[in-house]
């Protein structure tokens, strides 16, 4: 199984506030970048870039 389909599918099991929580703390650890995008681009997704201030 794609592991990006997996985290994908996890994702979308969260709710916008926790995604968003979760975008915050991911970019406050340094976590991986690809990561950090799958967590954008699911807040995109859910049309929520104007609740994040982006990073990058």
């Amino acid at each position: 199984m794609n592991l990006s389909f997996t985290r994908q599918a996890h994702m979308q099991n969260l709710s916008d506030e926790l995604l968003i929580e979760t975008y915050y703390k991911a970019v406050e650890l340094n976590l991986n970048h690809d990561f950090i995008e799958l967590i954008r681009l699911e807040i995109a997704k859910r049309s929520l870039l104007d609740k994040i201030k982006l990073s990058s």
